[in-house]
């Protein structure tokens, strides 16, 4: 019998179907023995910031915000932590004195994950390469993450050269912005390669350049988890490289979240890895 009382918790987006954080939530819940529920709700765009000001009204204590509605929330919040401030967008939200209060664990998600598959990855990190590889919001997050892990040497690179220049500005002189033409002279000294867009999502997207010239140390990270085994991963692990896809940094990002509403450090096991693996197989299956 829990000693908690029974708490709701929710993620919101739109659309919002295919969120697995109820699958990840739910099972901690049951794992620790906490009365509780977590749900999804879909929201629009319009609806969404009146949503922030009700939810406590229909029983929630807090919840997950996931695309589009991150950066609204970041401008509806009044109390927001340093990673939400320097990430510019919101994935976690609480009360805090009765005020909201919000979070953003993506870069956190990002670090863990590799911290669990990969321990010292960034050891000497002011010495080593790093290449990202897109210029939105995941990459706003995973910047931050290993400018906190102390990395320096940054190369940002995206089609939209502008959009990284942007960043690179605002993140500071440690983000080096590379057009996606011209990543080639820098490929053989980068050691951690990642991947932050969508591309891997579909069996026919093609990653925009080749990554035969990475050093045979480089660690190749992509954060699609539908497929797990994206086209950019495949291709690594055939070249003989180190890899980590992104279904580690879902489950990691989730961790902060839980112990927040429900006071309690949940653990990222292989028996949750799997559940949630096999419900991304499922789904894929059935499409």
């Amino acid at each position: 019998m829990s000693l908690h009382n029974s708490k709701k918790v929710f993620v919101c987006g739109y659309p919002v179907a295919h969120s697995r954080s109820p699958l990840v939530h739910n099972y901690w819940l049951q794992k620790y023995q906490i009365s509780g529920g977590y749900e999804k709700i879909a929201i629009s765009p319009e609806n969404f910031p009146n949503f922030l000001k009700s939810f406590q009204q229909l029983g929630f204590i807090g919840g997950n915000i996931t695309l589009p509605h991150k950066e609204t929330a970041f401008t509806n919040i009044d109390i927001l932590d340093e990673a939400a401030k320097k990430i510019g967008a919101v994935n976690t939200l609480w009360i805090e004195n009765g005020e909201l209060a919000g979070s953003n664990t993506d870069a956190y998600g990002f670090t863990a994950n590799l911290d669990d598959k990969v321990p010292g990855w960034d050891k000497n990190s002011d010495r080593k390469a790093v290449m990202i590889v897109g210029a939105g919001g995941a990459s706003r997050a995973i910047m931050y993450g290993l400018l906190q892990r102390g990395f320096s040497r940054i190369f940002l690179a995206n089609r939209t050269i502008e959009k990284a220049e942007h960043l690179a500005m605002e993140f500071g002189p440690h983000i080096n912005p590379v057009p996606l033409g011209a990543v080639h002279p820098h490929l053989d000294s980068i050691e951690l390669l990642i991947n932050t867009t969508s591309l891997g999502m579909h069996a026919d997207d093609e990653f925009p350049f080749s990554i035969d010239a990475l050093p045979k140390t480089a660690l190749v990270t992509d954060i699609v988890y539908t497929p797990v085994n994206t086209g950019l991963l495949k291709s690594a692990k055939a070249r003989g490289y180190k890899t980590i896809d992104g279904l580690g940094m879902l489950l990691h990002q989730a961790a902060p979240g839980f112990q927040q509403w429900f006071g309690v450090k949940p653990e990222v096991t292989a028996k949750l890895r799997k559940i949630v693996e096999a419900d991304i197989e499922n789904a894929r299956g059935s499409q």
